[in-house]
């Protein structure tokens, strides 16, 4: 959020939108009479639930002029906000940054302005007006249900990550003995609790009764779906390149399959769908070479990583696989981990669930596969999975895979298709 003054003033001219946000400051001597502190507070919020932000203070609401504030009167501002972050947000919030600059008005006379830098909070925050979440240019009240889900994912980073948690409603049976043993070493404990408690597979209550993590469930039982509605890959090629139920001939959808078991099966069976679905052309140049509409590695990395990196607390999303004539589309429940952007997201290793990416780095690449990898197990943990996705389709398809947001709570990944 460090931008240049030019870089700014384009923001500013192009408006407010989920990373951005300007307000006028109306002082009465040392005191700021507006914006309302309340107001204040519930937009500085909404930025720490959600994504965090840059709040710019100096800026003219309606025309996006800048209006400045009296260098005189900075400390007084600055001092305001501070205040706002520690007496009207439940708990307070200590991760705020406040820059003194100087940006141009419309004739070109530099003005102070602040600028309040808000990162994503480890907490989720009350405010005066309720609890907000940041969408597109404005603050929004959380419904009971996205609150619930969000402070759940916040205690869980802090205490203890969701694919550990505890299925009560599970017993040690509903694991399948050999995808249990799969995982065990010479050096493994020979008690089968012991065993699975230290690999993440199990746990025991309050009350010492053992059951299944969401991990072990997730990697151990032949249908996680019983206990996880949305533990599955949801697979379907359309005939064209958008859902057109009208399409010519009456045929949009070419194959669809809901695709379960446990997570390095539904690897296996999506990237046979991606195969089934896609075809190799021959280029005509000398010496024939076959030319694949998607290279292989990719979608391995991809499909790793969408059952890998999911957000499992998202209880009613499902990951969804969408192959059309020009695209293949993965769509992953979730926002970006942590401090991960769009940006960075090909060069930093950050995981959701590390649970469930240690016990897959244990587990042996499918024979099925064996083409589509180089690794000898699905995960190898160097954070290298978006950079092959990234650098191998654009070698391909002459086109980078491209990266989106979709709101607060799904990750799309679009593929394009090499054409011969």
């Amino acid at each position: 959020m460090r931008y240049t003054d030019l870089e700014l003033l384009e923001k500013i001219r192009l408006g407010e939108d989920s990373g951005i946000e300007w307000k006028e400051i109306r002082l009465s001597g040392d005191r700021v009479m507006g914006p309302d502190p309340n107001d204040l507070a519930d937009q500085i919020a909404s930025f720490a639930n959600t994504r965090g932000g840059l709040l710019v203070l100096g800026v003219d609401d309606k025309t996006k002029g800048v209006l400045g504030i009296p260098l005189d009167k900075l400390e007084a501002v600055e001092r305001t906000i501070k205040e706002i972050c520690v007496d009207k947000l439940r708990p307070a919030l200590e991760t705020v940054d406040i820059f003194r600059r100087e940006l141009p008005d419309a004739s070109g006379l530099r003005k102070a302005i602040l600028q309040v830098e808000i990162t994503r909070s480890l907490f989720l925050h009350d405010s005066p007006g309720g609890t907000y979440t940041r969408v597109g240019s404005s603050k929004r009240r959380m419904s009971p249900d996205l609150k619930l889900r969000m402070q759940m994912q916040r205690s869980q980073a802090r205490i203890i990550r969701f694919d550990e948690t505890l299925l009560h409603e599970a017993r040690l049976t509903d694991l399948d003995k050999d995808l249990v043993e799969r995982f065990r070493t010479d050096r493994s404990d020979t008690a089968r609790e012991a065993f699975m408690r230290k690999l993440g597979i199990a746990g025991q209550d309050e009350e010492g009764g053992w059951h299944p993590t969401l991990s072990g469930i997730l990697l151990c039982s032949k249908a996680p779906q019983e206990w996880h509605k949305g533990a599955f890959i949801q697979a379907v090629a359309y005939a064209g390149t958008e859902v057109d139920p009208a399409v010519e001939g009456g045929v949009y959808q070419l194959d669809a399959e809901d695709i379960t078991g446990p997570l390095d099966h539904q690897i296996v069976a999506a990237s046979q769908f991606v195969r089934r679905n896609s075809k190799v052309a021959a280029t005509k140049d000398a010496g024939r070479t076959d030319k694949p509409e998607y290279d292989t590695a990719v979608i391995f990395e991809a499909l790793v990583n969408a059952v890998v990196h999911r957000d499992y607390s998202i209880q009613g999303s499902k990951v969804r696989l969408r192959m059309f004539a020009d695209r293949l589309e993965l769509y992953v429940p979730g926002a970006l981990v942590n401090t991960l952007d769009l940006d960075s997201i090909e060069y930093r290793q950050v995981s959701r669930n590390d649970t469930i990416a240690s016990l897959l780095s244990k587990v042996p690449v499918d024979d099925r596969l064996r083409g589509n990898t180089t690794r000898s197990t699905y995960m190898d943990r160097r954070g290298e999975g978006a950079g092959i996705i990234m650098k191998r389709t654009e070698q391909l398809a002459g086109r980078p895979a491209v990266y989106r947001l979709l709101g607060d709570d799904e990750l799309m990944l679009t593929i394009p298709k090499a054409v011969a």
